[in-house]
């Protein structure tokens, strides 16, 4: 099982979360139109294909035309996947026997707002709405368009289900996404009873005719507009289902799947790294062969914790496929004046990464977003184990670097290929934490450092090197196979409480 994992693991780091959403929803697209000429949809195929053309096209050039004008570059990425969901959630317009203009007005304007909404409804660089849904929002408050999620058909849930599945899991939003069906099916499933209906049909209608699974796997769980920790991103889906699934009308706004959205949208707002990040590149220095650390200065005060990440955005002209917000744990401690950040930077480099590596002192890039729960538990008195897996150490530098860090009982197991690859020995040391190396090649670790030999690291070898490790708090960081076998590792040895941080796709 570990096997088939790690392998699913290493397909999808080959795309990033926008490309793995992009190509899902592309996907869904070609399919609908299939549906439709085997008669499953009856919209009219030429009407499909204009109204793919009219969304794609439309938000593509006025994202490229508003960033233009803000003096940004665009994402172009971001604005096809805009595109895409508003196919879906505006019925194609008939254009037999007249063509509905009204109509086709109304969608024109819903994805020429999205565009807009990116930067005119932003703070500080930063979005607060979903795109989507704040162009499909205000179109409808013209009059001219509404939007019907007409995604919701029994016909599409073929590949609908396998293909949220897919990004939630990619996205690790899975648990966030339960939460939302369960609060809002819940909901609706019991409005249907009220309203005479039986449970089976009640129970069938929200999952087969309501856009509950496209709406929780490519609007809500969309990271920009998403707060930082795992527990607010819950609490969020909550009260977002029940926004979506209660109904009410309030002056004449009724409740729909856009507002819910939108609503949820400003409490994450709210709570998050209100507006966007902009860091000043000081320069970088070699951690290891393979691995370089990068120093920014932020113009203003970054909120994050130990052992959380920020996503970069690193335009570069030459793309590899693989976009240009890249997801980096920092590495500062967050009293620190500069961020830094530890990159493998091993031969093949991505496009971003080659980005980030011609960086020139002075130079700015900016920072998307910052979240994260791979976070030490509140009680310092709470003894913790990290284990490390290559560039896995990054996040535990921040951790270790923390002045609260002292206080703390923690032990460290670090491995590494060779001794050569031991990244970030002055912080490991000055922690004051117990540091053991488990190095492949059998070279002797620094002095500080514990040598546990070349022996493979299994339950029996972990009781064995860290006798109380039933009484930690285990965290693990490394590549998602690494990972995964490291994680039974400690389970084995008997860890009630692990945590893990994967590193794959970047």
């Amino acid at each position: 099982m570990i096997a088939i994992k790690a392998r699913v693991d290493a397909w999808l780091g080959h795309f990033t979360m926008y490309r793995l959403i992009l190509w899902v929803l592309a996907v869904l697209a070609a399919y609908s139109m299939v549906l439709n000429a085997l008669g499953w949809l009856s919209f009219g195929l030429p009407e499909m294909v204009v109204h793919l053309v009219l969304c794609l096209g439309l938000t593509y050039a006025s994202n490229r035309l508003m960033a233009m004008l803000f003096k940004v570059q665009p994402h172009s990425e971001s604005s096809l996947i805009t595109g895409l969901l508003l196919y879906f959630l505006f019925w194609p317009t008939e254009l037999i026997p007249s063509v509905q203009v009204l109509d086709l007005a109304g969608v024109a304007v819903a994805c020429v707002l999205a565009s807009a909404s990116k930067y005119v409804l932003a703070f500080r660089g930063r979005h607060i709405f979903n795109p989507a849904a704040a162009g499909a929002f205000i179109a409808g408050l013209t009059g001219l368009n509404i939007a019907t999620w007409w995604a919701a058909t029994p016909a599409m849930l073929w590949l609908l289900v396998p293909g949220v599945l897919l990004v939630l899991y990619r996205t690790l939003k899975v648990l966030m996404a339960c939460t939302f069906f369960a609060v809002a099916l819940s909901v609706v499933c019991a409005v249907l009873l009220r309203g005479g209906m039986s449970f089976g049909p009640a129970l069938w209608q929200p999952i087969a005719q309501q856009p509950l699974l496209f709406f929780v796997g490519f609007m809500l769980t969309e990271p920009l507009t998403l707060p930082p920790r795992r527990w607010q991103q819950m609490v969020l889906a909550a009260v977002v289902a029940l926004f979506f699934a209660v109904p009410y009308n309030v002056a004449g706004v009724a409740n729909s799947p856009e507002l819910a959205l939108l609503i949820g949208n400003f409490l994450a707002f709210l709570v998050g790294q209100r507006g966007g990040i902009m860091l000043t590149f000081k320069g970088s220095r070699p951690l290891t062969p393979f691995t370089t650390e990068f120093r920014f200065e932020p113009r203003r005060p970054v909120r994050f914790l130990p052992g959380q990440f920020m996503e970069l955005n690193l335009p570069h002209s030459r793309s590899d496929g693989k976009g240009r917000r890249r997801v980096f744990s920092i590495t500062s401690s967050p009293d620190s004046p500069e961020m830094t950040f530890g990159v493998g930077t091993a031969e093949p480099v991505s496009a971003a990464k080659r980005a980030l590596l011609a960086l020139e002192p002075g130079e700015c890039v900016s920072g998307t977003a910052v979240g994260g729960d791979f976070v030490l538990p509140p009680d310092a008195g709470k003894p913790v184990l990290l284990i490390a897996a290559g560039i896995g150490i990054a996040p535990f530098l921040s951790q270790l670097a923390s002045g609260s860090s002292a206080r703390r009982d923690i032990v460290v197991l670090y491995l590494a290929p060779s001794a050569a690859e031991l990244a970030g020995r002055d912080v490991l040391e000055a922690s004051g934490a117990r540091v053991i190396a488990r190095l492949s090649d059998g070279s002797p670790p620094p002095s500080f450092m514990h040598d546990a030999g070349r022996s493979r690291i299994d339950g029996d070898s972990l009781r064995e090197l860290i006798p109380d490790v039933a009484e930690r708090d285990v965290y693990v960081s490394g590549s998602p196979a690494n990972v995964d076998t490291l994680r039974s590792a400690a389970r084995h040895a008997g860890a009630g409480r692990i945590h893990v941080d994967a590193f794959a796709g970047y």
